[in-house]
């Protein structure tokens, strides 16, 4: 089972790679040897899955109905901007030009462990939006009963 957490802010390099840290790359060589999926999200931010991880995804949604425009929508977002990537030995991945200019990334960046798969935000995208989820996190009205519910 592949499981990640946690917040790190790193650099991408002038070629536009990404070095994971060690914490996450001893985990991404044992679980996909190091194979992940880069894909846009419609936050502006990408997603970075291991490749068994985003499989699973790309089948859910290969099997949407193609007739429904929503359906098609985030199809085309995922599965068309979807790019394979290899940890290389210094445990680097090259972000794409298209997706890196997609989510505003140039030099610094914030890398979010989201249980199966990463977020990868501009770091000062990230700062904007996570005072932004502070304060609706913070906000009673309007929340689910589920979340209600919720102990932490």
């Amino acid at each position: 089972m592949f499981r990640v957490r946690g917040v790190a802010n790193l650099n991408l390099d002038t070629k536009g790679r990404m070095s994971f840290p060690s914490r996450f790359r001893d985990r991404l060589m044992s679980f996909c040897d190091g194979e992940v999926v880069v894909t846009a999200d419609p936050e502006r931010c990408l997603l970075v899955y291991p490749l068994p991880e985003w499989e699973e995804i790309e089948d859910k949604l290969m099997a949407l109905p193609s007739l429904n425009a929503h359906a098609r929508s985030l199809q085309r977002v995922y599965l068309g901007h979807a790019t394979e990537a290899q940890l290389d030995g210094s445990g680097r991945i090259l972000l794409p030009p298209p997706l890196r200019e997609f989510a505003g990334l140039d030099k610094r960046v914030v890398l979010v462990g989201q249980g199966k798969r990463f977020e990868l935000w501009d770091e000062n995208a990230w700062n904007e939006q996570f005072d932004h989820w502070l304060s609706a996190a913070a906000d009673k009205e309007g929340m689910p009963e589920e979340l209600q519910q919720l102990s932490l």
